[in-house]
């Protein structure tokens, strides 16, 4: 997990896909954190991905770097507690403008089932799952 991690934290950003009715979603992220040995993203829960995600937990983001791409397929698990939270913004001190831990907005979430392929045109595809 944490080379998943390392790898979307040089990418920067990576892109989340989620499913409203029978449309797919897709969006640019760039929050990613490892809190309690779990890997999280970041939302908030006033924008329509957050009820996309809670309607259908099922998700898959992808992101390049370097020649290399990255596919993480799981399902998202809402954490409501204020440490995943504050741990994220402390991770990010930018969105603190916009997000707090003790907000009705901040949300967190994390990756459970999930299977990870890190995949190039110069070798096999590797997967790990956690």
């Amino acid at each position: 997990m944490k080379e998943v991690y390392d790898f979307l934290k040089k990418a920067q950003t990576y892109y989340l896909a989620t499913v409203e009715g029978d449309q797919p979603r897709v969006r640019p992220f760039g929050t990613v954190d490892i809190f309690e040995d779990k890997l999280y993203i970041q939302t908030g829960k006033s924008k329509k991905v957050s009820a996309q995600i809670q309607a259908n937990p099922k998700v898959e983001l992808c992101a390049f770097c370097d020649g290399v791409w990255l596919r993480v397929a799981g399902t998202l698990k809402r954490d409501d507690r204020r440490e995943p939270k504050a741990h994220m913004l402390d991770s990010y001190p930018e969105l603190k403008a916009m997000y707090s831990p003790d907000d009705d907005n901040t949300e967190v979430l994390y990756f459970e089932n999930a299977e990870a392929v890190f995949a190039s045109f110069t070798a096999p595809p590797r997967v790990i799952k956690f």
